[in-house]
């Protein structure tokens, strides 16, 4: 009886388990963040504070600045950024029990979970921001998507070819983005076709990310991340590099520094959070790319977009 009464108790525990997302590089628009900057006091503030912190009016680019503005890496990820987090801190019933976020959106998981705070989150966003474009800038370096070709043949084909290519992001099945030195991954878009693909094509970024040409980058974060105070958060974080729940401040730490040069695990992080009890999936942020994806792994979650 005891037994059936805890398995139950267990049963009902798991039945709605708000999982929330928060995506990266990429969702930014014109206009991003203006309705939550018009509309709520806390909003106001801490867009203010960001303009203070950042040492430049990054609001008037969101809300009014022009595409190629927004492109600029030391604009999108702040960006993208206090998009996701001061609309979490403006949801009615933000009460996460599990979080993750896309690469860049592991800082807003990290914010709005009490790991970091809005203003230490925020200066290493803009770190890393820098960072990245300083790597990029090293050597030519770039991305490509992949579609529909399964992980191994991608990863082996990555691999097989001379000079740095690997694969960068496991965005859902058949969706990989594959990253690294310009010559190898054209190189290497041309084997995938060759083995099937239905496209693989080059993505207008400005480098390698998620690879390791991002090494010089991950070792100037890395510094700036020792260095920040974190503390356990609310709920557990899937974190992009072990794909799976982080609850101590240290292990988090870690992870984070690691994410630069290694792959956005994302399709294995939600497959972990489904197991794990994720009933639905509330992506916070720009767009709306995250439930797309998540739609993709698994068809019987609820996916909202905040």
């Amino acid at each position: 009886m005891c037994l059936c009464v805890s398995h139950l108790h267990n049963k009902l525990e798991t039945k709605y388990m708000k999982a929330y997302v928060f995506p990266g590089h990429g969702a930014q628009f014109t206009g991003m963040g203006k309705d939550l900057y018009e509309h709520s006091a806390v909003a106001r503030e801490l867009f203010e504070k960001a303009n203070e912190i950042l040492g430049f009016r990054i609001t008037d680019i969101m809300f009014e600045g022009t595409a190629e503005q927004l492109k600029e890496t030391k604009v999108t990820q702040p960006a993208v950024f206090l998009h996701s987090v001061i609309l979490a801190k403006t949801l009615e019933d933000f009460q996460p029990e599990m979080v993750a976020g896309h690469s860049l959106g592991e800082f807003s998981a990290l914010v709005a979970s009490g790991a970091l705070s809005f203003e230490d989150g925020l200066k290493l966003v803009s770190q890393r921001a820098l960072a990245m474009q300083k790597a990029c800038e090293i050597t030519p370096s770039t991305m490509a998507a992949v579609l529909n070709l399964d992980d191994k043949v991608v990863e082996d084909i990555c691999a097989s070819i001379n000079g740095v290519v690997v694969a960068a992001n496991y965005n859902c099945p058949g969706q990989l983005v594959i990253s690294g030195e310009f010559k190898a991954v054209e190189e290497a878009c041309e084997k995938m076709k060759e083995a099937g693909a239905k496209r693989a094509l080059l993505l207008p970024v400005g480098g390698a990310f998620h690879s390791p040409m991002m090494e010089p980058a991950r070792e100037e974060l890395a510094a700036a991340i020792e260095a920040t105070h974190f503390n356990d958060p609310v709920c557990p974080v899937y974190q992009n590099v072990p794909a799976s729940a982080v609850s101590d401040a240290a292990t988090i730490k870690q992870n984070l520094i690691t994410q630069l040069t290694a792959p956005v695990k994302w399709t294995q992080s939600v497959q972990q959070m489904i197991a794990d009890g994720a009933t639905s999936f509330t992506e916070v942020g720009p767009g709306k790319v995250l439930v797309g994806l998540v739609n993709k792994i698994d068809k019987e979650v609820t996916t909202i977009s905040a």
